[in-house]
């Protein structure tokens, strides 16, 4: 098969990791470091919003209405939802890199917007917020498909699957800096302008500067998307893009010439031979070619995601109320409102730093070694049996002195979802499907998560509230439990060039072979 492939393309697969390689990583990375950090940060500040624009008089602290809450939570997934499919479309369309700046632009302009109001009160500075992160979450699901897409361009075939995870790794660091920024800001404040338990003085215990709190910690967002804007724009078009989509063999080689360091000849001929023979043989998404050769993967990548999602958000959005219910973080009313997020942070950034961050660097080590259908059946089965050995004792959790235990199992889910499903999901899609659909397929496996992220993040708020946190755990136990079932959807790819895996090898070779035969043919009857 290598014989048939491209110079150019062959010269990435077999490339040795080289430094590129971890440029590529940080670039991407910086990406979803920042993708992260805005689409979490939100769950820290909720509580305090509330104190600050819902104030409901001396007998409890001002918290938001459900309503509002699930909106605060839940719009910049529809927005992200959105962008993934728009992005991802228009990454097969005008090309990985042009789209790539766009969406990190997007994000840095509407970070710093979200810390702003058209007003001073609940209602305009609810509705700016969500109007701000509603864009935010747009340019954050651009980052999904083009992300995912320029590194397994990018990269060799036998490490392709742990520089996939590295980028998505990032995304824990952005988990746990917000919860170390919110900690910094709250702390800062905290001794600044001290101010009495909410029990006190139910007045004093938020003070006017507690406004400027929430502000910093959700525009601080922008800081690292721009910091990387600089080096995204200097990245060459992926080679997988220039030769197979836009068909310019010479721009390819020139390009990964620069990167690998290695003289690549261009190949036009063999390009144009391939596509020659290729012609009557690339199938758009709507055809039935790709529904008999990938449907059921793309079924299994959405709905896997999907999934996921629902348990992972939840789980990561409301783990603040979780640790109220079982009595981990103190009650509001013992609190003044910026020892509130102190408190909340600090929970946050310890589950983040003990086991959101160490599972995607397990995954990022051993992708490679064990497989992506492994370690995705097994994240799902764990998460499974720890969700319900959550929920089934219950009451057992919440009794004085069990909290300990609450909390270590816990983390062993967000553990088993980062060294699992979590990771695996976002690195599958961008391996099985061709190079013009491949954008397109990822997009819409992430739109896929999403949606499943906005019924956790809607629908979590009103289990809680009608069947109690118990049922609510019961129900992400069965969620996991049917993620499980449908990884049997999903292909291995470990070890495998994307053209194999995507069948673009096969076109070119059963292509190659007909024409072959043909020629062979025409000889004979000549003689």
């Amino acid at each position: 098969m290598a014989k048939d492939q491209l110079q150019v393309l062959n010269a990435l697969d077999t490339a040795k990791t080289q430094w590129y390689h971890f440029t590529a990583i940080v670039i991407a990375g910086m990406g979803f470091f920042t993708d992260a950090y805005d689409l979490f940060c939100i769950s820290l500040v909720t509580k305090l919003i509330g104190r600050i624009y819902y104030y409901e008089g001396p007998d409890k602290p001002g918290s938001l209405p459900s309503n509002v809450s699930a909106a605060l939570n839940g719009v910049a997934f529809c927005g992200t939802l959105a962008g993934q499919l728009f992005f991802g479309w228009l990454g097969d369309k005008m090309g990985r890199k042009r789209v790539y700046g766009m969406t990190l632009m997007l994000m840095v302009i509407c970070s710093i917007a979200s810390g702003l109001s058209f007003g001073k009160d609940a209602k305009s500075v609810v509705a700016t917020l969500c109007f701000f992160r509603f864009w935010l979450g747009f340019g954050i699901g651009g980052d999904y498909p083009l992300s995912a897409t320029i590194m397994s361009e990018y990269a060799n075939k036998k490490t392709r699957g742990g520089f996939i995870a590295a980028v998505f790794a990032m995304q824990g660091f952005g988990i746990l800096a917000g919860g170390m920024v919110a900690i910094i800001v709250s702390s800062a404040f905290k001794a600044l302008y001290p101010a009495p338990a909410f029990q006190d003085n139910p007045v004093l215990s938020t003070v006017p500067q507690a406004d400027y709190v929430w502000r910093i910690i959700l525009m601080f967002g922008a800081l690292p998307a721009l910091l990387t804007y600089y080096w995204r724009m200097k990245m060459p078009e992926t080679a997988r893009y220039t030769a197979l989509v836009a068909k310019n063999a010479k721009q390819a080689a020139a390009d990964m010439s620069k990167v690998l360091q290695v003289e690549i000849e261009a190949e036009e001929e063999k390009v144009q031979q391939v596509e020659a023979q290729r012609s009557g043989n690339e199938f758009g998404l709507f055809t039935k070619q790709f529904l008999r050769r990938h449907g059921l993967h793309l079924v299994g990548t959405c709905t896997t995601w999907f999934l996921l999602d629902i348990a992972y958000y939840s789980q990561n959005l409301f783990q603040k109320d979780i640790f109220s219910a079982i009595g981990w973080i103190a009650e509001a009313k013992t609190m003044s409102a910026i020892e509130e997020v102190y408190k909340i942070a600090r929970a946050q950034t310890l589950i983040a730093l003990c086991s959101t961050v160490p599972g995607y660097w397990f995954t990022v080590a051993l992708i490679d070694k064990i497989g992506r259908f492994s370690i995705q059946l097994m994240g799902f089965f764990f998460m499974t049996v720890f969700m319900f050995a959550l929920a089934i004792p219950y009451q057992h959790w919440t009794m004085k002195g069990n909290h300990i235990g609450f909390v270590v199992m816990y983390s062993l889910t967000f553990f088993f979802s980062n060294f699992g499903p979590n990771a695996t999901t976002f690195v599958v899609p961008a391996e099985i499907f061709p190079a013009r659909l491949r954008s397109t397929c990822h997009g819409i496996s992430a739109a896929a998560g999403k949606a499943g992220a906005m019924v956790g993040a809607f629908g979590f708020q009103y289990a809680e509230n009608g069947i109690g946190v118990r049922n609510t755990l019961i129900i992400l136990g069965v969620v996991n439990f049917f993620g499980m079932v449908f990884t049997f959807l999903v292909p291995e790819s470990k070890g495998k060039s994307l053209e194999e895996m995507s069948g673009e090898a096969e076109e070119g070779t059963t292509a190659t072979t007909e024409s072959a035969m043909e020629a062979g043919h025409g000889v004979r009857t000549s003689v």
